[in-house]
């Protein structure tokens, strides 16, 4: 009795590329739809103190927590504890405050126009 050989299959590498470029397609389509923005900074150093008519107003961020002269806010209320009239608006970051915190909170500040923002560093 002769043992018949079995013959071994080549291995097929088309399925193993169709997985490969549907991953390539999706990751490319994915990181299409990203949004990006921009947030306009300046740095006004020693332009000294300007006349104002309203007292500035101190707004103390957290990572977690958001304060208006000592009142806590929630960012989507700013509208509630920021003044409708030109003035200073001081920003004091708190230990741990990471950077899209802060961009969230210049992206809401885009729209009081009549605010001028400074930015205090962390300790």
């Amino acid at each position: 009795m002769a043992k018949a050989r079995k013959r071994r299959r080549r291995l097929s590498m088309t399925s193993l590329i169709d997985v490969i470029f549907l991953l390539l397609l999706f990751f490319m389509l994915t990181s299409t739809f990203s949004k990006f923005s921009e947030v306009e900074l300046a740095a006004n150093a020693g332009t000294g103190a300007m006349a104002q008519t309203t007292p500035p107003v101190f707004l103390r961020l957290g990572q977690d927590s958001l304060s208006v002269n000592g009142d806590p806010l929630e960012i989507t209320a700013l509208a509630e504890g920021l003044p409708d009239t030109e003035t200073t608006l001081i920003v004091a970051l708190q230990d741990g405050v990471n950077a899209q915190r802060l961009t969230d909170l210049l992206v809401a500040l885009r729209t009081f126009p009549k605010l001028t923002v400074t930015l205090l560093g962390a300790s």
